[in-house]
This record gives structure tokens, sequence and C-alpha cells, in this order.
């Protein structure tokens, strides 16, 4: 009976082999900024969910919340990270829904 032997794979030289994207974050030191923006993204997909469940225009709910509309579309852009507790409460608020936030460990 013949035995098989596994070729091992060559070693790369790439640091962050075998570690996970969480750790690269923090190696990098960006994960602070990194989980703010994919949060934000988040809430800004959430809100547009709800908004055209709602079949709310982005004008209607400028109004509802005492704001521009402009300022609406900074809350509903993924991208722009500038978002406050307060225009997330006013929206979610104008929208018939409350904010839940909540500490977990890391």
């Amino acid at each position: 009976m013949k035995q098989e032997t596994k070729a091992k794979a060559p070693k790369s030289g790439n640091p962050h082999r075998g570690s996970n994207f969480s750790d690269f974050l923090d190696q990098e030191r960006i994960a602070p900024e990194v989980r703010a923006l994919a949060l934000k993204r988040v809430l800004s997909l959430q809100l547009q969910a709800i908004i055209e469940e709602e079949k709310v225009t982005k004008t209607e709910l400028a109004a509802r919340m005492h704001t521009s509309r402009a300022a609406v579309d900074r809350l509903l852009d993924p991208t722009n990270a500038s978002l406050t507790v307060a225009s997330v409460g006013k929206a979610a608020a104008a929208l018939g829904r409350k904010v839940e936030v909540r500490f977990v460990p890391v």
C-alpha cells in the first residue's frame, strides 16, 4: 500500500496570513474609523428601507424633521460619516420610530 504525502504550501511573505480582518484593522490603527463608517452605512440603509416602505419622500421627511433636504441627503448617504445622535433621533421620530443604542464588548 502506497503512503500519500501532502505537499506543503510555500510560505508567503504576507505578514497578515492567518490573521483576521479585525486584527488587520487593529494593526493599522483604523478599527474605530472603519467601525464608525460601517455603523453609518447600516443606519443609512435601514433608514432608506423605512422611507421606501412608508413611501415617504426625502422632502417630506425633511419637513417632518424640521430640517433641510440636504441634511436628509447627508443622513441617507452611506459614505458621509458626519452623523449626530440628534439627527438620527429626529429621523426616527419623524418616521414614528425610536432608536436603540448599546455598547457591547469588542
